[in-house]
């Protein structure tokens, strides 16, 4: 847990390898997540990798179900960039670290092409709050409220979803739903 992720770094200056990202239809994705009682350094030590693989995966957030863990923790990074000269450079990095959030009040209505390493390939339009504001613990078990909009906003809904079992595509039309999935499980046997 000593690596700084405030600094630009390279991707191979992770060291160890990535968690395995669950993907559809793992039941884990389907798992209400268990609230964390205490912030120790085993969910410390989960949060840090589950940054790295966050980072190493291209994503912006990445919950715990979505690494077999049935926790109530995401991570995201809306705002790292990726070096145009150098794919394994990471620009700009500002990781946060979400336990046991919560919406508090949530306004308006947005519609965004969301993606997910959990339906690697899918991307689908999904209509959410435009704004929210969220009550989580930090990584230091610290109470913190974030007011969010635009993608923080819809990141944040998608990663707090993972966590009540959800996945993104069931926020579609049934018929869309079922496409989709097959459409996914197909592609996962070639």
């Amino acid at each position: 847990m000593n690596f700084d992720y405030n600094n630009d770094f390279v991707l191979n200056d992770l060291g160890n390898k990535p968690l395995k990202v669950y993907t559809y239809p793992s039941p884990v994705l389907k798992k209400i997540a268990e609230e964390i009682s205490e912030v120790n350094l085993e969910v410390k030590t989960l949060a840090s990798d589950m940054i790295k693989t966050m980072y190493l995966s291209r994503g912006i957030g990445l919950a715990a179900p979505q690494v077999g863990k049935s926790l109530r923790l995401f991570v995201s990074d809306i705002n790292f960039e990726i070096d145009d000269d150098n794919e394994d450079l990471i620009k700009n990095p500002s990781p946060k670290v979400y336990i046991n959030p919560k919406i508090t009040k949530k306004n308006g209505e947005t519609t965004y092409e969301e993606g997910c390493l959990s339906f690697p390939g899918i991307y689908e339009k999904v209509t959410r709050y435009e704004s929210i504001t969220m009550e989580f613990l930090d990584i230091d078990g610290k109470p913190q409220t974030i007011e969010a909009t635009g993608l923080e906003s819809i990141c944040l809904q998608h990663e707090l979803d993972h966590l009540n079992g959800i996945v993104f595509i069931e926020k579609l039309s049934t018929l869309k739903q079922q496409f989709l999935k097959r459409k996914f499980l197909k592609s996962q046997k070639r």
